[in-house]
C-alpha cells in the first residue's frame, strides 16, 4: 500500500511539473505592449492645399459618419467582432473623375493589404468618401514618409494613412478635422520586466531617458514614434532620447526584429502595436 502511494505521489509530481512547464513556456507571449500612453495625438486626413472645396467636403463627411454611426461601425470591424470589408483600387486615369488617395498600407488596423485588396479603417472611410463624392477611388501605396509629400506635389488628392497632425506635415497638406485619438506605446519582449513597475507616463519616460546609445529602439520611418526617439522639436516638440533609433519600412518589421533579438524595444502607435503583437503571439 505504501509503495502504491509513493508511486502515485511521484506520478502526480511529474504531472504537476509538466503542467507548470507548459504554462510557463508553451503559451508565453513573445512580445507585449506596455499599457501606458507616452503621447496624446489626433489623426486627420491631409488634403491638397489647392483643393479647399475638397477639404470642406471631407470635414462635412467626417462629421456625418460620426453622427450617423458609420465611423463606429467601421471601427468595430477592426476592434470588435465585425468583418472587415475589402476595398479595391481603380487604375489611375486622368480622363475620369477620381479621388486619388495616398497611403502606406502597412499600418494595421488603419491600412493594410490582403492580396491586391486594401483593408483598414482609413481604407473603408476612403471608399465611403469616394462614393459620397461620386468619384472613382484610386489608392496609391507608398512609403509612409512620402505620403504627405505626394499630396503636396499634387500627385494625390488626399493622404489617408493614420496621420498625426503636426506642423511639419502642414507644410505639404491642409489637415481635415480630426477623426481619431492616438498615442505612442512601448513594445517589449514577453519576458522583459523593465517597465513592469511603471504606473505613469513619467515612470516610463524616466527609464527611457536613462538609456544610452547602446540601447536600440525600433520604429517605422517618418512616424511619430521615430520622432519621439530621434527628437523633433519643430514638428512634435519631442526632445528625443539618447538611445539609438533603428528605422523600418513598417511597424511589423520593427516588432519582428525585436522578437529576433536585434533591437531592444519598439515605440509605435497604440492600435498597430496591439494588432501586430496579437498576430505574433497567436503564431507562437
Amino acid at each position: 500500500m505504501k509503495k502504491t502511494v509513493k508511486i502515485l505521489s511521484v506520478f502526480m509530481a511529474i504531472v504537476l511539473m509538466v503542467a507548470a512547464f507548459a504554462a510557463c513556456g508553451g503559451d508565453a507571449a513573445k512580445v507585449k505592449v506596455i499599457d501606458i500612453k507616452l503621447t496624446d495625438e489626433v489623426y486627420a486626413f491631409g488634403v491638397d492645399k489647392n483643393q479647399p472645396e475638397l477639404l470642406e467636403q471631407v470635414n462635412a463627411f467626417i462629421a456625418e459618419i460620426k453622427e450617423d454611426g458609420t465611423f463606429e461601425e467601421i471601427c468595430n470591424k477592426y476592434f470588435a467582432e465585425g468583418t472587415p470589408t475589402p476595398v479595391e483600387s481603380a487604375e489611375e486615369d486622368s480622363s475620369k473623375d477620381q479621388l486619388v488617395v495616398a497611403t502606406n498600407a502597412a499600418f494595421e488596423p488603419f491600412e493594410y493589404m490582403d492580396g491586391d485588396k486594401y483593408l483598414g479603417i482609413d481604407m473603408e472611410i476612403a471608399a465611403a468618401l469616394a462614393e459620397k463624392l461620386g468619384k472613382e477611388l484610386v489608392i496609391k501605396n507608398m512609403d509612409f514618409d512620402a505620403v504627405c509629400l505626394s499630396v503636396g506635389q499634387q500627385k494625390c488628392d488626399i493622404a489617408m494613412a493614420g496621420l498625426t497632425v503636426n506642423e511639419t506635415r502642414q507644410k505639404y497638406v491642409t489637415f481635415s478635422d480630426s477623426y481619431y485619438q492616438a498615442s505612442q506605446k512601448v513594445v517589449v519582449k514577453g519576458d522583459d520586466t523593465t517597465f513592469d513597475n511603471c504606473k505613469t507616463k513619467e515612470d516610463v519616460e524616466a527609464i527611457l531617458n536613462g538609456f544610452d546609445a547602446t540601447v536600440k529602439i525600433g520604429g517605422q520611418n517618418g512616424t511619430t514614434g521615430a520622432a519621439y526617439v530621434q527628437g523633433d522639436m519643430e514638428g512634435f516638440g519631442f526632445p528625443g532620447l539618447k538611445a539609438s533609433f533603428v528605422g523600418y519600412k513598417n511597424a511589423s518589421l520593427a516588432i519582428q526584429d525585436l522578437v529576433n533579438g536585434n533591437i531592444n524595444y519598439v515605440i509605435v502607435d497604440e492600435a498597430p502595436a496591439e494588432a501586430i503583437v496579437k498576430a505574433i503571439n497567436e503564431m507562437a
